[in-house]
């Protein structure tokens, strides 16, 4: 067992015990990520709260604000970026614009089309969000160094790809 242990340790080790058949290399790792997605799930539930913001809201927000200026999307590129089907996008862009943080306009170049338009309301509470999120997950990864950061980075992309070709799936 490592100098200094975890949860994940004991009960990797407990297992081992009673279940010597088995192969727990998989809970060393994949515990670890789940112990890991709560922390991250509340420190984004924090950044967003803090920023006057849902998850949702920030989603679709992000999107707009990736774009860049003039911060406009259609909602098939809204749909595109957020993986969310066509009803609930409709209905996040109506929630968006009736609290003023983006506004729909007529497409210019689609005179039957819409665009979606981040306002400044939204531009400044995305942003602040963004720098929060920032700041809070930093703190998470504090404790390994930026080299340990980029392994880790890229060791999750490598086993992310796999699920990413497939597309979605249901557990």
């Amino acid at each position: 067992m490592p100098e200094k242990s975890d949860e994940v340790d004991r009960i990797v080790e407990a297992w081992e015990r009673e279940r010597p058949d088995l192969n727990f290399a998989p809970l060393q790792v994949l515990s670890r990520v789940g112990r890991l997605t709560r922390h991250l799930d509340r420190a984004r539930k924090t950044a967003f709260t803090r920023s006057k913001l849902e998850s949702w809201e920030f989603d679709v927000l992000s999107a707009l604000r990736r774009a860049g200026e003039p911060y406009t999307l259609s909602p098939k590129q809204l749909l595109q970026q957020t993986l969310v089907s066509s009803g609930t996008m409709t209905n996040r862009i109506d929630r968006l614009v009736a609290s003023g943080l983006a506004e729909r306009k007529a497409d210019p170049g689609d005179g039957r089309g819409i665009l979606v338009v981040m306002t400044p309301t939204g531009l400044t509470r995305v942003d602040a969000a963004i720098t929060r999120l920032v700041d809070a997950e930093s703190e998470i990864l504090a404790s390994l160094s930026p080299a340990d950061q980029q392994r880790l980075a890229s060791l999750l992309r490598k086993l992310s790809l796999d699920f990413d070709a497939a597309g979605p799936t249901e557990f």
